[in-house]
């Protein structure tokens, strides 16, 4: 088979693909779904001075690109120069920790000639109540 037969072939099945899409989408069937509604009792003024305690608090955020385990000899034998190998493959997500907690995932960015971090997966509240337990 040539080249231009496999790249057929190739469009071929795509448009196949696109063509079962569009008939499962005309197929579907609609669902249901609850009206979303504000919450019947909002908060009160000694509820919101709580809560305004609560987030002056200050956390440190830190942002982990992989971990090791060296011995002691080892470690003391690090100089300038030396490589530390990252238990994480090049390009994999870093951990975004908060006060040494996981809530996150992200990506290294740069903005302004400053280094940032863009979440790409934040955990979910529930996971990280788990966590906490």
């Amino acid at each position: 088979m040539s080249e231009k037969d496999e790249d057929l072939s190739m469009w071929d099945e795509a448009l196949d693909e696109q063509a079962e899409a569009k008939e499962a989408s005309e197929n579907a069937e609609p669902v249901e779904l609850e009206e979303l509604t504000e919450d019947e009792s909002p908060i009160t003024g000694e509820e919101k001075r709580k809560l305004d305690a609560i987030l002056d608090i200050p956390v440190t955020i830190s942002m982990e690109v992989g971990r090791s385990h060296i011995s002691i000899r080892n470690l003391l034998q690090l100089n300038q120069g030396s490589v530390v190998e990252l238990d994480r493959v090049a390009g994999e997500s870093l951990d975004v920790l908060v006060n040494g907690t996981l809530i996150a995932h992200g990506e290294v960015v740069v903005v302004n000639d400053k280094f940032g971090i863009r979440l790409t997966d934040v955990i979910s509240q529930i996971e990280r109540i788990k966590k906490l337990k």
